[in-house]
This record gives structure tokens, C-alpha cells and sequence, in this order.
């Protein structure tokens, strides 16, 4: 397990990063984070029960992307690590790496809230049915996602902007940025009563 620290306005977010179980995934999120490529970036899209209104499927996240000013310098897309054969679910709190097509991935990842098993291999959200690769698990502080995923988004705080399906009434105004994204060691100054448990 690698441990990371998410640093946003709201607090922060310190998770760990299952390299035995996707090992694929986790070192190409770890390509980005240690090039910088978070530090500037944003929390810019929540996804809640109210404003997926034309979605069969609902999901709860937190979707974040590296910082504009590199997108252009992103890496190729990586291989999909199926949850099938990681073992690792969409659980509360869960990691996993946003895509449209399978093998399509690049530095966009989302965090899970409330468990979500239709995001697993076999899940209904993604028609075709391959899931999203789940790559690690918040371990503190879960209101801190919490916070972001209620924080206005364009379906409460402006007119929906035209775009892809229903992102346009989930992007975040104004999005949360991401300080930075850094690998740590341990975790200091933090309360144990706030560690995640699963649920």
C-alpha cells in the first residue's frame, strides 16, 4: 500500500494506494502525482441523487483532473484493470479512474461515495458492462468528500452548460482545487475517529 495525501481548501484526504492489486493503475496515478501534474488541479464534477435526472443508473462521486495548464501533456491511455480481476469493489470511499471507453483512461479518477456496485465489472452503470478500475480507498477523512460532493454544482448555481449528457448539471461552481497530491508516510495530526470504516 502507498499512501497519499489529497490536499483541497475543505481539508484533507489522505488514502492508500493498492499497488499489489492494481498495480497498473496505481503507477500511472503515481506518474502524475509525482510529476505535479495534481498540484493546481480540481475537484470539478459531483455526482448525487439530484442531479442525475436523465441517468437510468445512479452513481455517487467526486470526479478530479490534473491541473488545465497540462492537459496537453498527459500520457497515453492505460490498459483497464478490471475489478473482476483485482478484487477490489466500489466501495465507499473507493478510488477508481474515470473513462469512457475500456483501455481509455489517462489522470481523471473519481472517489466513490457509498458503495457502488454498479461500477464493478458486470455493473449497469457503463453499457458495456466492463466496469472502472478501482486503484485505492480514502482511509481519512471521508467528510472531506462528503463536503465537495454537496457543494454547489451548475444544476443549483447557474444555468446547465450544454456538453455531454448530464455533466452538464454536475460540474462544480466554483470547482474545489487540489493544493496538491503527495505521497506520505505517515499521518500526523490527524483524528483516529475520523479514519473511514468500511460500510
Amino acid at each position: 500500500m502507498i499512501a497519499i495525501q489529497i490536499d483541497t481548501p475543505l481539508g484533507a484526504i489522505v488514502a492508500e494506494l493498492d499497488d499489489s492489486a492494481a498495480p497498473h493503475t496505481v503507477t500511472n496515478f503515481l506518474r502524475y502525482l509525482d510529476a505535479g501534474f495534481f498540484n493546481g488541479g480540481a475537484f470539478f464534477r459531483t455526482v448525487r441523487p439530484d442531479n442525475q435526472p436523465d441517468v437510468p443508473v445512479k452513481i455517487e462521486a467526486v470526479q478530479a483532473e490534473v491541473n488545465n495548464a497540462r492537459l496537453s501533456e498527459r500520457y497515453a491511455p492505460i490498459a483497464l484493470e478490471r475489478t473482476c480481476d483485482t478484487g477490489l469493489k466500489h466501495l465507499d470511499g473507493t478510488l477508481s479512474m474515470s473513462r469512457y471507453a475500456p483501455d481509455s483512461a489517462q489522470s481523471s479518477f473519481f472517489i466513490c461515495v457509498h458503495n457502488q456496485p454498479e461500477l464493478d465489472f458486470g455493473g449497469a452503470r457503463n453499457p458495456d458492462g466492463q466496469g472502472f478500475a478501482a486503484f485505492g480507498r480514502v482511509t481519512v477523512d471521508m467528510a472531506v468528500v462528503r463536503a465537495i460532493q454537496q457543494s454547489p454544482c451548475s444544476l443549483t448555481g447557474s444555468v446547465p452548460e450544454p456538453g455531454f449528457a448530464q455533466m452538464a448539471y454536475q460540474r462544480l461552481t466554483p470547482p474545489i482545487a487540489i493544493t496538491r497530491i503527495a505521497r506520505i508516510t505517515h499521518v500526523s495530526g490527524t483524528n483516529p475517529a475520523k479514519r473511514h470504516r468500511p460500510g
